[in-house]
């Protein structure tokens, strides 16, 4: 039997506003100031270097998660989303932050949390706000479905509160710092800040090489369509999670090896110097988590220089796919983030003649991507789907990738 590939169109700017302006209408009666819209990112390569101060290399999808806000007069936060139409409400005076006895769980948590964290950097005291969100992004997918939501939300309140940091640079990483804050310490989510930089700081047409210690970017020129080519990202819908405890574990695998080695960071272990690092640690399990960041930070670099380097053509995509396989052999091998579906995803892209595959983001489960030839996107995607439907797992959902703007009003 034929299983038929099933694809998640992104939503145009125009659809997004209608739908969450509409939404902050019928649920809360009110008219908002504007609505403000952030991408989901597909990391191309990097994965679990930004923690370990080094390179990554995400792109902005065109997926987007979309924003109505409105400011209040008083100081409550009143939240709903297109999922669950519950009108929660939290009162900015008493915050709620994840190591707090009354910590907030779920979606609700990266919002107050954005707020939480920009006045914690002496923005403010901010008003209260009302907020509708909905997104193209597929939640729980690997896809930075939540630093969408924290971004989309950031740029807006920055708008309507006039703090004058959504315009420049500078004031794009006080407000991707606040998004990365309210992940890691009011939603209790340990990440990097590789998603909130994509979100916030990326290009249409570009891949954003971002060194994960400074903060510094470039933009490198990412066109498939010249050379013929796509990228599919493949949501396994495979549960990932990044606050259950394996990806915290992962970190703190790397701050014990960086501590033995008396490095501040494992981006301070040099590739040439990788075989003596190695033979300093006490465990294998330590050995694998820095052999995949050293040579990943590698990776990562080599892929920047190929795209940036010269005019893309098929040969430079093609060495570009290589350096995806090494990059998931890795992460399956040495650092174990992968799971069964991503496997599968990747072996069966491979079979089907992809250039290159791996998983992205975080894993545990979560989405893979593959460099396909564009007129076989279809072929490709319908084998995945039929091996999935002959492996027993639940049905895949497919995108495709096209690197996109960063958060802005919509």
């Amino acid at each position: 039997m034929t299983v038929a590939a099933e694809y998640r169109d992104a939503w145009s700017a125009e659809f997004g506003t209608d739908r969450v302006g509409s939404l902050m209408r019928e649920i809360l009666g009110e008219e908002p100031d504007g609505v403000w819209s952030a991408p989901g990112r597909a990391n191309l390569i990097g994965e679990h270097t930004d923690y370990n101060g080094g390179l990554a290399l995400p792109i902005a999808l065109p997926h987007r998660a979309f924003a109505a806000l409105r400011v209040r007069p008083d100081r409550v936060l009143r939240l709903t989303s297109g999922q669950e139409r519950d009108v929660v409400e939290i009162d900015l005076d008493h915050p709620r932050p994840a190591d707090g006895p009354e910590r907030i769980h779920g979606w609700t948590s990266y919002v107050a949390g954005v707020l939480w964290a920009l006045e914690s950097r002496g923005y403010g005291p901010l008003p209260g706000l009302d907020v509708v969100v909905d997104s193209a992004v597929p939640l729980g997918s690997g896809l930075s479905s939540s630093a969408a939501l924290e971004c989309c939300v950031a740029v807006g309140f920055d708008e309507v509160a006039h703090l004058g940091l959504g315009g420049d640079e500078e004031g794009r990483i006080v407000l991707q710092g606040a998004a990365i804050e309210a992940e890691n310490r009011y939603a209790g989510a340990n990440t990097g800040g590789m998603d909130q930089a994509a979100s916030l700081r990326a290009r249409a047409g570009h891949a954003l090489l971002l060194d994960c210690r400074t903060q510094g970017i470039r933009q490198i020129p990412f066109d498939l369509a010249a050379s013929g080519l796509e990228l599919l990202v493949v949501n396994t819908r495979a549960k990932h999670s990044n606050n259950d405890g394996q990806y915290a574990q992962r970190r703190a695998d790397c701050e014990e090896a960086a501590r033995i080695l008396g490095v501040d960071m494992l981006v301070e272990v040099a590739p040439q110097d990788l075989d003596a690092a190695l033979a300093r640690l006490p465990e294998e399990r330590l050995r694998e988590r820095v052999r995949h960041v050293v040579t990943e930070i590698d990776r990562t670099r080599r892929t920047a220089d190929l795209l940036e380097g010269q005019e893309l053509s098929r040969e430079v995509f093609e060495q570009v796919g290589h350096l995806f396989n090494a990059s998931h052999n890795s992460l399956r091998d040495d650092y174990e983030v992968t799971c069964p579906e991503l496997d599968v995803v990747v072996d069966t892209a491979r079979g089907l003649g992809a250039l290159g595959a791996r998983m992205t983001g975080g894993g545990f489960g979560g989405s893979a991507i593959a460099l396909v030839d564009a007129e076989r996107v279809g072929e490709l995607a319908d084998g995945i789907a039929a091996a999935f439907d002959d492996h027993g797992f639940r049905s895949p959902e497919f995108l495709v990738a096209l690197p996109s703007d960063p958060a802005h009003r919509a």
